[in-house]
């Protein structure tokens, strides 16, 4: 029995738990040993049980471990297969559908007897479903449109999930003992921010084909394809693998071949022709000869281009930019010095101002913008103007305690339905800076959209617009606005607009940030975080920055603390 099989029967069993209603503690004990052995890695857990060295994993407990025995000894677990008897398969498929919690669909199963989302649709649309208590047609119908988008995405997964399985399984590649080296490549490589399966490229110092059909044949694998040096693996958790194995000299063209989009690899290849070489399997000749480009500089240099960073090789003008020598300096990391979108726990956060402080500044920043939800943002714990008084003051109190670091005094103001910011003047004058978001109403046409965002810009205290499009990736579609008029507008009255980092959202859109950067409006790259471990965000960020051409001149927060008070200021004084 290896790692990944039991790790997943460990996570069906949590999916049924929570189904059930159970105690969420003991479904996030299974979830923690469902990680806890993934992180093993091991393609055989029996010595490891035997030993009793698994039992020491972090995670693991004796609920758990007697799982992972039943699994040794039968195969199956009779703990799972006992919760199935009890809920129907079928019901796992509804978690991840919008407007069901597991309570609700615990409802559904007992008062119309649905066990599979077929049901659900049929329910949905022939009027049973908005007959139950706390449903109604306009649940109804965000159920159908999740079936319908559920649909659509097919097996795509949020980029911040899919890259933490794409490196478990990379150091499962470079195992393996004729692998000399290995790299991801494809999506994920790319930072897009939603990915369909794990693309990886091995340099193999033996026969590519026999490393690569030996992936097929590991422990945890339900379906393999293909016959040479190039397979794709399905595993029973759902992960799918596409594994590229060649020789070490032919590492840098297959590595390059298997990161860019179509777009992107025919124009370089195009370019590459014109000076004599030629695509040859996993690899490039010229004059009849292979080419030795293990390295991806070297293919690029062939081409007579610039390196082009793997986020951009999307075939959005990066090509002819690389050839002309006009590609950007990219934002790096340690450009960033600051981060203004955090929560604490004065609303939704989980950590003290102070905690959070101090994880901003173990991070190397030199400030953090403390940014929580304001009044109508009731479900969020949304601050009144008492606790907004003494959030600040001790704000004052601890900015006086404090050496070379700075707490600014934010806030994320609702934008209400008519594009007012929710607190009077007096309020929002005590801020150093406002990030307003919608947060409500989101399905209003175009037109009442653009307009309420509009009037939004008008109000000076807007420093920052908080993600801008309301998306939530896989789960909800931006709301319907018009985006160039709103660029314009912050244009014209000097506001900035936010990247929101949280990997949920990652709003706005890469695509669209480069028209903001084009009209050379500040872009503000902000966690969104609600713990000091969200802070982290900031990188997922940055990879949505740099797929969106962004440098660091174009980015709020890579200014020092009073550059970034400055701007504040002069928003206000038009």
């Amino acid at each position: 029995m290896d790692s990944r099989t039991a790790a997943h029967v460990l996570r069906r069993i949590a999916a049924y738990l929570e189904l059930n209603g159970e105690n969420r503690f003991k479904t996030k004990a299974y979830l923690g040993a469902a990680k806890g052995l993934l992180a093993v890695g091991a393609n055989d857990l029996k010595p490891l049980y035997d030993s009793g060295e698994l039992a020491s994993v972090r995670g693991l407990g004796p609920a758990t471990l007697a799982v992972v025995r039943d699994l040794l000894e039968t195969g199956e677990s009779r703990y799972l297969e006992q919760l199935r008897e009890s809920m129907p398969e079928g019901l796992l498929e509804m978690l991840d559908l919008p407007a069901l919690s597991p309570a609700k669909i615990r409802l559904i199963h007992e008062e119309l007897g649905i066990e599979t989302v077929e049901e659900l649709e049929a329910a949905a649309r022939d009027g049973r479903l908005a007959k139950l208590a706390k449903f109604g047609p306009k649940t109804a119908q965000k159920i159908l449109d999740g079936i319908a988008s559920a649909r659509d995405r097919g097996a795509m997964r949020l980029y911040h999930h899919v890259v933490v399985d794409a490196r478990q399984l990379l150091t499962t590649v470079r195992s393996h003992p004729r692998v000399v080296r290995a790299e991801i490549a494809g999506a994920i490589r790319r930072r897009l921010e939603i990915a369909a399966e794990i693309e990886i490229v091995a340099g193999c110092d033996g026969d590519p084909v026999e490393v690569a059909q030996s992936w097929t044949r590991v422990p945890g694998v339900r379906h393999a394809e293909g016959t040479g040096a190039s397979v794709s693996i399905a595993f029973v958790d759902g992960m799918h693998l596409r594994l590229h194995c060649v020789r070490p000299m032919q590492f840098g063209a297959a590595w390059w071949l298997a990161t860019g989009n179509t777009d992107h690899v025919r124009g370089v290849v195009e370019r590459l022709a014109a000076r004599g070489v030629t695509v040859a399997g996993d690899g490039f000749s010229a004059a009849g000869k292979s080419l030795a480009l293990n390295e991806e500089a070297a293919l690029y240099d062939a081409a007579g281009m610039s390196f082009v960073e793997p986020e951009l090789r999307e075939g959005l003008g990066e090509v002819e930019a690389a050839g002309g020598g006009t590609l950007p300096r990219l934002i790096e990391p340690a450009n960033i010095r600051g981060a203004l979108h955090c929560h604490s726990n004065y609303s939704d956060g989980k950590a003290s101002i102070a905690e959070m402080a101090r994880a901003a500044r173990e991070r190397g920043w030199s400030y953090i913008g403390i940014t929580d939800h304001s009044q109508s943002a009731f479900y969020a714990g949304g601050l009144s103007r008492e606790r907004v008084l003494a959030q600040l003051g001790e704000i004052d109190e601890l900015n006086e305690s404090s050496d070379g670091f700075r707490i600014l005094k934010g806030i994320e103001s609702d934008i209400l339905a008519d594009g007012r910011l929710d607190y009077p003047d007096d309020i929002l004058d005590r801020f150093d800076f406002v990030v307003a978001s919608v947060h409500s109403r989101l399905s209003m046409d175009r037109a009442a959209m653009t307009e309420r965002l509009l009037n939004a810009l008008d109000d000076p205290h807007l420093t920052i617009l908080g993600h801008p499009t309301g998306r939530l990736l896989l789960s909800r579609p931006p709301y319907d606005v018009d985006l160039d008029a709103i660029f314009e507008k912050a244009r014209d009255v000097g506001a900035a607009i936010e990247l929101n980092a949280d990997p949920h959202r990652l709003d706005l859109d890469w695509r669209h940030l480069r028209r903001a950067k084009s009209l050379g409006i500040a872009v503000a790259i902000g966690p969104d975080a609600h713990s000091t471990a969200n802070l982290d965000y900031m990188d997922f960020g940055l990879g949505i920055a740099r797929k969106a051409w962004l440098e660091s001149r174009d980015v709020l927060n890579t200014r020092d603390v009073e550059d970034v008070l400055a701007f504040a200021r002069a928003r206000r004084s038009r």
